[in-house]
């Protein structure tokens, strides 16, 4: 288990995809998601499979989210070439964790 944190504030619990096989799987087959998925290496995502929609962050090198978006199921998300990892949550967790581009997000375990 791991901690999505900004400015010394916990924003988030997270799981973090690391290695081939748990980047691949993702959150196939989950019915929910509390708190987030760290998926490290990762520029681009898809919600093919997912049976909820996704809040997506994409964080470059440096932990700054780069981009923002909200995918529905069944999507294709466009590669974003800056980033080094994402971080997926349901729908609507971002709004009530304050997170946004701009921001520095820290991976504590």
């Amino acid at each position: 288990m791991a901690w999505i944190v900004s400015d010394g504030i916990v924003m988030a619990s997270a799981e973090v995809a690391s290695d081939r096989r748990s980047r691949n799987k993702g959150l196939l087959g989950r019915d929910h998601l509390e708190g987030a998925l760290v998926v490290e290496h990762c520029r681009w995502i898809h919600t093919f499979g997912m049976r909820f929609p996704l809040d997506v962050a994409y964080l470059d090198a440096d932990g700054a989210v780069v981009k923002t978006i909200r995918m529905k199921r069944h999507r294709l998300g466009a590669p974003v070439w800056t980033a080094r990892s994402v971080i997926e949550a349901e729908a609507g967790a971002f709004a009530r964790w304050g997170l946004h581009v701009g921001l520095v997000i820290e991976l504590r375990e």
